[in-house]
């Protein structure tokens, strides 16, 4: 496929119109349709496909979805819709990027995965985990490739972040709504976690709470119940471990996101807001070893568009058009999505229980391999 890709957008609120934006900044490629409940957002959308440019809208995905006006779908509705969507959409036949998290169910995420993986080859459905393109995390990717810090033992991510945003009817202060931070804000983390250690995640232990933000906040009588603040321990199979601190009433800070990756020949740090790969490697004279540290400034200059997430979305877009054009396969795939997805589940269940969460033993995980 090389003519141009008409892209529709399902969700046009903050993430659907940062998609639309992203979209426009590419070569080739235009938004032909959107689809929202709410008019408003669909306002939104207008504004960003600018004035004088046709955009067919439709208050329901399904509409868009039979409109034939489109060749690709970004699904970046609420997540307590995306299995109701999501099942249209993959069985239409469209190419398909979907926003994180898969589903607010393990059950859900489940039962997407077996759907998809019965779907042609041709039809490319990409899921949304975007930071694996954040450009520090992709210089700390090449590290690792190239064997800098040898065999990785450990990776911790600290996220210390403004609170949640508001969202269309404030739907993202109900983790029934969102699958709950760990996994609405979480499966991001999960997810490098996984590609930096090349392995299965076994088993889950966490702690966490929400003790700052939205105490408050009262809907229809409801009061938040979302977490803003946890730590994550992660054991995966080959004996490594990561460890997430997350905490959202810490705008306060140097760097959103720091990235720390150790094996046994050295240390890797990504740190995105300053976009920045600080490399470090062992020596013998353990006193002087900060002689060895190096700072490097990460810049893409592929990137047309910065967006919200320092251009990593820009970069996801383009792999996936050229995923399209090129009648590849996805490289992100529905089953990475469940598997960072599960890790943030698994999490939630932990912090109910009070006890560790093996995977393996959780029905929905069954039989699921990691790819």
């Amino acid at each position: 496929m090389t003519e141009q890709i008409r892209y529709g957008v399902i969700g046009t609120g903050m993430m659907g119109v940062e998609h639309i934006e992203n979209i426009l900044a590419m070569d080739g490629c235009v938004v032909t349709a959107a689809a929202d409940p709410h008019p408003e957002s669909l306002e939104w959308a207008r504004r960003a496909v600018g004035e004088g440019t046709e955009l067919a809208t439709f208050s329901t995905a399904e509409e868009l979805i039979e409109s034939g006006l489109c060749d690709a779908l970004v699904i970046a509705s609420p997540n307590f819709t995306h299995h109701q969507v999501l099942i249209p959409a993959i069985e239409s036949g469209l190419h398909l990027l979907i926003e994180k998290p898969l589903c607010t169910t393990l059950a859900d995420c489940r039962e997407i995965v077996d759907l998809v993986e019965q779907r042609p080859a041709e039809q490319v459905i990409w899921m949304g985990l975007e930071y694996r393109y954040m450009p520090p995390v992709g210089a700390l990717m090449a590290e690792i490739d190239a064997g800098t810090a040898g065999d990785v033992k450990m990776i911790a991510i600290r996220e210390h972040r403004f609170p949640f945003l508001v969202k269309v009817d404030n739907w993202n202060r109900f983790s029934k709504n969102t699958g709950g931070t760990l996994v609405e804000k979480c499966c991001h983390f999960f997810d490098l976690m996984i590609q930096v250690t090349r392995s299965k995640p076994v088993r889950v232990m966490a702690s966490g709470g929400q003790d700052v933000n939205h105490l408050d906040e009262i809907y229809d009588g409801e009061r938040s119940d979302i977490l803003d603040n946890a730590y994550v321990i992660v054991d995966f199979e080959n004996g490594s471990r990561g460890m997430l601190d997350l905490c959202m009433f810490a705008e306060a800070s140097k760097n959103e996101r720091e990235i720390s990756v150790v094996g046994t020949r050295g240390k890797l740090e990504a740190l995105d807001t300053e976009s920045m790969l600080v490399i470090g490697r062992r020596t013998d004279d353990v006193i002087s070893g900060i002689n060895v540290v190096t700072e490097q400034k990460i810049s893409d200059d592929r990137i047309k568009h910065q967006g919200l997430h320092h251009g990593s979305s820009y970069l996801e877009h383009v792999d996936f058009a050229e995923a399209i054009r090129a009648g590849e396969p996805a490289a992100v795939t529905v089953r990475d999505g469940f598997w960072s997805a599960a890790v943030g589940f698994a999490a939630h269940r932990s912090l109910e229980t009070g006890l560790p969460v093996v995977l393996d033993e959780l029905d929905e995980i069954s039989g699921m391999a990691m790819s």
